[in-house]
């Protein structure tokens, strides 16, 4: 697929890409790259394999740029990511893509955009921005689930709330090393070290780096939540055993004096005068009921129950 950079983004047949007086954006196959990469006059030998694509970056050449895409998927951050790559010069940029990724991108451009000074550097900044522009959303829902379960937690809730925050930090982890990428990427088109774009352009990429920098804040942020509440669960989690400690501190201090009390008078020798006393049991047992309920009143003033 080929694109006229005008007023609108219109598909177009070229004949060459020599002397062509606008400049154009281009999706074709890693296939067709290696066939006809030539037309484009870039000037540049390269092998692309789109299933060794790691990460979002830009090189700097001679005569060009050349880059690759790594995209997390929205529905699932975790899961394959949309991989392309891309080659450009002043006359225009060219995505390799075998997924279509970058096609649906530039058809909503298509769309929903119409320029009054149209320009290559102006396309570069709304595909960028088609990139990220749902992720405010997104970051938005993420805060209200932390929320949800850090409510969970202090209600002592968290049993399965726990192992969807390490989901949801390893998300946010993906997402903020995406972000990181972009802003680097951004940074390089705004320094512009070929002088592909004109001055007065290199605005839009910094508009670019400033969104996604906001972004990658608000993920850096969302993170450090997740830490805060998975230490906030530990806490409760030291302050029940704390609770259950204290229980067992009080029962045990209860029946300490009872237990020395059954153990003296199970001790087997003849003269033991209370034993022949008629009221010795009745004795005892009163002594038993008032040790546990002083016990019970000393251990509440003190706030242990």
């Amino acid at each position: 697929m080929y694109y006229k950079i005008g007023e609108r983004i219109e598909e177009f047949v070229p004949k060459t890409f020599e002397n062509l007086d606008f400049q154009y954006a281009a999706v074709i196959t890693s296939e067709e790259w290696l066939e006809s990469n030539k037309k484009f006059g870039m000037g540049i030998e390269w092998e692309i394999n789109l299933d060794e694509i790691t990460d979002t970056h830009v090189e700097v050449n001679i005569d060009s740029l050349t880059g690759t895409f790594s995209i997390p998927s929205r529905k699932n951050t975790s899961g394959p990511k949309h991989n392309f790559a891309f080659a450009m010069d002043e006359k225009g940029v060219v995505f390799i893509d075998d997924e279509g990724f970058a096609t649906k991108i530039i058809n909503k451009i298509s769309q929903t955009k119409k320029y009054i000074n149209p320009c290559l550097e102006r396309f570069l900044y709304d595909f960028l921005e088609s990139i990220i522009h749902r992720d405010y959303k997104i970051i938005e829902k993420y805060d209200s689930r932390l929320d949800e379960i850090e409510k969970d937690v202090l209600n002592e809730e968290s049993t399965g709330s726990i192992k969807e925050l390490t989901d949801i930090r390893s998300e946010l982890r993906d997402l903020r090393i995406h972000y990181a990428q972009l802003m680097d990427l951004s940074q390089e088109l705004e320094e512009n070290e070929n002088e592909f774009f004109k001055v007065d352009n290199e605005r839009y990429f910094h508009l670019v780096f400033q969104r996604v920098q906001t972004l990658h804040e608000m993920t850096s942020s969302l993170a450090d939540y997740t830490s805060h509440i998975r230490d906030l669960n530990q806490t409760q989690i030291d302050l029940k055993q704390n609770r259950i400690m204290t229980i067992l501190t009080v029962v045990t201090s209860i029946f300490m004096p009872l237990t020395l009390i059954t153990g003296w008078y199970g001790m087997n020798f003849v003269h033991m005068p209370e034993l022949k006393e008629p009221a010795a049991y009745p004795i005892v047992f009163v002594v038993c009921i008032l040790i546990v309920i002083v016990s019970l009143i000393f251990f509440k003033k003190k706030k242990w129950l």
